[in-house]
């Protein structure tokens, strides 16, 4: 492969290098430098933890002609890009010199214990969750682990000659800092320690596991279950089954069938169940079917031929030889039959009928007379042939 072709992307997992990249993103963020405000003087922040932010700063400055100093830079625009990782904001700041100077603001970042805290707390409530996703900050979730910098809270650092704490260039920055957070509250958590993929998975997690909880609980308390070796260890036995119902006295009758055209006749279907209960009856009470010799252990196949009950269809005659040998095989030929009712076949006499009548009566007087005479009727072939 040439250094100019690209291997084309396959989706999938992400690898360790791109998940370290991406938590490294996630963790290190950079803002473009923000535009000067159109109306200065007025309030720096819209939200009510980006003015809790605004206060921290203004309560813990000691000179407040630096700080009106630093607020006039960040309404002018004098603040370059903005870099903001976990407890840490950089910038540089253009003041009266031509070269800028690097500011610099801390934040103390919370502990585990103090995230878990406030995890749990957002994952139990299903509107802390949807503010969040809102961009927003509920008051009891602030207030649970000090979110919000309060005084001394922030450590301003810069790189001119003044040592006043907070100097112009870093109150421009912190002033800047929370218009970043009134836009977008996550950064706030960057600054407190955790990025917004990693807090946005782990909360859901959390929830995941609250819905799961909750969800079990209202299925109802557990039932008492016994482990299946337990239960074929033991030595009770279960139950012999109840014996069987006695038989009825006497065969039901069966139901009324109503007269329908085209169906069959009722009083030979009413025939054939009153004949079928009293068998089934009989069968069940003696063990022995009185008409075919059925008995339980026999099946139908066993039983012998016994004439079809009246109404129930005839079964087709078995093929005779004259029938034809197979699928393609030509009909047989028969003898002409006269159908019934054929005149014209009745009158018509049959070639040679005549003559086989007359030798059969000519026969039958000779036998008799030989018999009365007492001679021996004499054999044909010993016969002289006739002239």
């Amino acid at each position: 492969m040439s250094g100019s072709q690209r291997r084309p992307h396959i989706p999938g997992r992400a690898g360790s290098g791109e998940q370290a990249r991406a938590r490294h993103l996630d963790t290190r963020r950079t803002f473009p430098p923000l535009p000067p405000r159109a109306e200065p003087g007025g309030t720096f922040a819209l939200t009510w933890w980006g003015n809790a932010w605004v206060d921290a700063l203004e309560d813990t400055a000691l000179d407040p002609a630096r700080l009106a100093r630093g607020r006039a830079y960040a309404d002018r625009g004098h603040v370059d890009a903005i870099t903001v990782t976990p407890g840490r904001a950089v910038a540089y700041v253009h003041g009266s010199r031509p070269r800028p100077y690097r500011a610099e603001l801390r934040l103390r970042p919370l502990s585990d214990g103090d995230w878990d805290r406030f995890l749990e707390l957002a994952a139990a409530r299903p509107e802390h969750m949807a503010a969040l996703l809102d961009k927003d900050v509920p008051h009891a979730l602030a207030a649970a682990v000090d979110l919000l910098p309060v005084v001394d809270d922030l450590v301003p650092e810069c790189s001119c000659p003044d040592r006043a704490e907070p100097c112009k260039h870093a109150a421009a920055l912190c002033y800047q800092t929370a218009r970043l957070i009134d836009e977008d509250p996550f950064l706030l958590f960057l600054l407190r320690g955790r990025g917004e993929q990693e807090l946005l998975a782990d909360l859901t997690r959390r929830n995941a596991t609250h819905a799961a909880a909750e969800r079990t609980e209202a299925a109802g308390p557990a039932l008492d279950t016994v482990p299946a070796r337990e239960a074929f260890a033991s030595t009770n036995r279960l139950p012999y089954p109840p014996p069987e119902f006695p038989a009825p006295e006497h065969p039901e009758r069966p139901p009324s069938y109503p007269q329908a055209p085209g169906a069959p006749d009722p009083l030979a279907l009413d025939l054939l169940a009153t004949e079928a209960a009293a068998r089934a009856h009989t069968l069940l009470t003696t063990g022995a079917d009185p008409i075919a010799g059925l008995t339980p252990g026999r099946t139908r196949s066993a039983s012998p031929r016994r004439t079809p009950a009246p109404g129930s269809p005839r079964r087709p005659a078995p093929c005779t030889p004259r029938c034809p040998a197979g699928p393609g095989a030509p009909p047989a030929t028969s003898p002409a039959r006269s159908r019934p009712g054929d005149k014209a076949a009745e009158r018509r006499p049959r070639k040679g009928a005549g003559r086989r009548e007359a030798g059969a009566r000519a026969d039958s007087t000779a036998s008799r007379s030989w018999r009365r005479s007492g001679t021996r009727r004499p054999d044909p072939s010993t016969a002289p042939a006739r002239p």
